[in-house]
């Protein structure tokens, strides 16, 4: 299995509006599936464009990035 790469910090540097959630999962260092379940409760900020789920870049960050920062 690969070994997370992505942080919070490079979520930041992102020029996209949107993450993905494997983007999501790598930064917090979780598996996608717990990415798709926080979608699905309502914890993790998504939205729909046709048939594909993205979670705002931004709304992501400031849900988390406090939690994650403190190293």
């Amino acid at each position: 299995m690969r070994q997370s790469t992505l942080g919070i910090d490079d979520l930041r540097r992102l020029r996209s509006l949107v993450i993905t959630r494997q983007e999501a999962a790598e930064a917090l260092g979780v598996d996608p599936r717990t990415i798709t379940v926080g979608i699905e409760d309502g914890t993790i900020p998504s939205v729909k464009i046709g048939r594909r789920v993205v979670i705002p870049r931004e709304k992501f960050l400031a849900r988390f990035a406090d939690d994650t920062t403190a190293d």
